[in-house]
């Protein structure tokens, strides 16, 4: 790679990122009320003082394990539900519906409704696995109902076991579809798993520290939470994508 296109490969990472922090201020100055919306350095110095305190870190590192967990979770309960509601029309009958229900249901009522009926620690990891499994189990019967009926006729022919056919036939063409969900429902793990968190108020949590923003109207504080959020969340997602892209494939969008 040449310096030049090293150079115009940078000023296309940062220009969105300049122009937006640049609209960010203008429009702070133009407001000029910081509890409505504060400067980006101001934001920065928050998120600078906030990030040598130990509460930043457990906070950053309960929460990180909880969406990890709980996007796991969502994950493996995807796969599996995809397979039996291919492979079982009696199965399909009766579990698509069920998760078709989850997927429409808003969150919120999911977030009071286990609150009631588990500790609260528990409730962001349970939420996360409901909004992760629709989107897998979508992407996953769509990708297993796409592999080739030719092929498949083949392999009756031929009397090929059931396991050889789903290792050699339905995998080549099911697993662009679940990487194409995994990828799609991270950024819905922290949306939801972090709104969790605010209504139900863990010890140590990201979510309960945006909740104290808000209720001590500390907005700095708020959009600092709030870009860390972000980081964890495009950072795991880059992550993710690279370990999932290393063996070759490219997404189904």
């Amino acid at each position: 790679m040449t310096a030049s296109t090293t150079v115009k490969k940078i000023i296309r990472l940062l220009a969105p990122v300049i122009f937006w922090l640049g609209l960010w201020q203008l429009v702070s100055m133009w407001l000029g009320k910081p509890l409505l919306l504060p400067s980006p350095a101001e934001v920065a110095r928050t998120l600078c003082s906030l990030a040598v305190t130990g509460a930043f870190w457990l906070s950053t590192g309960a929460t990180l394990l909880r969406i990890v967990s709980g996007t796991l979770l969502g994950v493996l309960a995807g796969v599996l539900l995809a397979l039996l509601t291919h492979f079982s029309a009696p199965l399909d009958a009766l579990l698509s519906p069920a998760v078709r229900v989850l997927r429409a249901t808003p969150v919120v009522s999911f977030i009071i409704l286990i609150i009631l009926w588990t500790g609260s620690n528990y409730v962001p990891v349970v939420i996360c696995a409901m909004m992760v499994t629709p989107v897998v189990w979508e992407n996953l019967r769509a990708g297993l109902s796409s592999a080739d009926p030719e092929l498949l006729e083949l392999s009756m022919a031929y009397s090929m076991t059931p396991s050889r056919r789903l290792k050699y036939i339905y995998a080549p063409a099911a697993l662009p579809y679940l990487r194409s969900g995994v990828l799609s429902s991270m950024g819905l793990a922290w949306k939801s798993g972090v709104a969790a968190e605010v209504l139900c108020i863990p010890r140590t949590a990201i979510g309960t520290r945006i909740y104290w923003s808000k209720l001590y109207l500390e907005v700095p504080a708020l959009f600092a939470w709030t870009a860390v959020v972000l980081v964890l969340s495009i950072t795991l997602e880059r992550i993710v994508r690279r370990a999932l892209l290393k063996g070759g494939g490219s997404d189904v969008s």
